[in-house]
């Protein structure tokens, strides 16, 4: 059974969207859970997508991408363990014949854990189609791995993007949870991270893709916007890198930084910020998330 997530912040009109383009497809999935991280009224939704079977679930606040995220998850472990539970942003679009395509392509790739979907942008060009991680260096980056041959449709990477990301609960005994000391950014890596090391397949294939409209919601508020990258980016460096690397790369955001202040003051003041809040849970001692 196909369950999907998505998590709304204030985007009522994105997810109405998103929803139109699943009433389009033949197979109805069989639950579709909105995590509610607002406090707008959100009702306006269900009234109008009677034909889905819709949950809401309400956070107190804010809670971020991945608590949001683990709520659904535990929610639908509770109801399948057998489940197949795509993540999607709010701000993304399917095609009709999309649930079909992707119980499909499990049902003859059964042995993948997390699936990543080939993202497109809305001017039809590859916003996703892989992630690759270079300890040595810390670079962390997306990477066209369609260009590449495969002996399968799909090609093995060490993360992809939540925000189109299916999660296969056959491979997990207990619910896989996203480390809620991320609240946004670098939480879908350290995701598949995570769940890597234990021996689970991270792939992607671009026999199932979406489109997005490309920070949508996130673009809304600059400062915001890389004041939570900037600290989930130290916080996984930390991480999965060796210190000289981490110094390194800290060293060159915060000089990076300052040169942007007087010409992009939010997205400096957002970096600083965001660097000096990592530095503040550091001195305090952040406990590592186990799962």
């Amino acid at each position: 059974m196909l369950y999907f997530i998505i998590v709304n912040y204030y985007s009522e009109p994105l997810i109405i969207k998103l929803l139109k383009s699943l009433i389009k497809i033949k197979l109805i999935p069989k639950e579709v859970i909105i995590i509610d991280n607002s406090n707008s009224d959100s009702n306006i939704i269900f009234s109008r997508f009677l034909s889905l079977k819709l949950k809401r679930i309400k956070s107190d606040h804010n809670i971020g991408f991945g608590r949001a995220c683990n709520l659904g998850l535990k929610y639908i472990y509770s109801q399948d363990t057998k489940a197949l539970v795509w993540l999607l942003n709010p701000d993304t679009c399917l095609s009709p014949s999309i649930i079909d395509q992707a119980s499909s392509f499990f049902n003859q790739y059964p042995e993948i854990s997390i699936l990543g979907t080939l993202i497109y942008s809305k001017d039809q060009k590859i916003w996703f189609g892989g992630g690759q991680f270079n300890r040595n260096t810390g670079a962390i980056f997306a990477q066209n791995l369609f260009t590449l041959s495969s002996p399968k449709p799909y090609y093995v990477c060490d993360w992809v993007s939540g925000c189109s990301m299916i999660i296969n609960f056959n491979h997990f005994q207990k619910c896989p949870q996203f480390d809620p000391n991320y609240f946004l950014y670098y939480e879908d890596f350290d995701f598949c991270q995570r769940y890597q090391s234990q021996g689970h397949l991270v792939a992607v294939t671009d026999h199932i893709s979406v489109i997005h409209e490309v920070s949508a919601i996130t673009n809304r508020n600059l400062r915001s916007k890389f004041y939570h990258s900037t600290y989930s980016y130290l916080f996984t460096l930390e991480r999965y890198t060796a210190k000289p690397v981490f110094y390194l790369r800290f060293l060159r955001l915060i000089i990076y930084a300052f040169i942007l202040l007087p010409v992009k003051p939010a997205i400096a003041l957002g970096k600083i910020t965001g660097a000096w809040h990592y530095i503040r849970k550091s001195i305090s001692g952040v406990l590592p998330f186990t799962h």
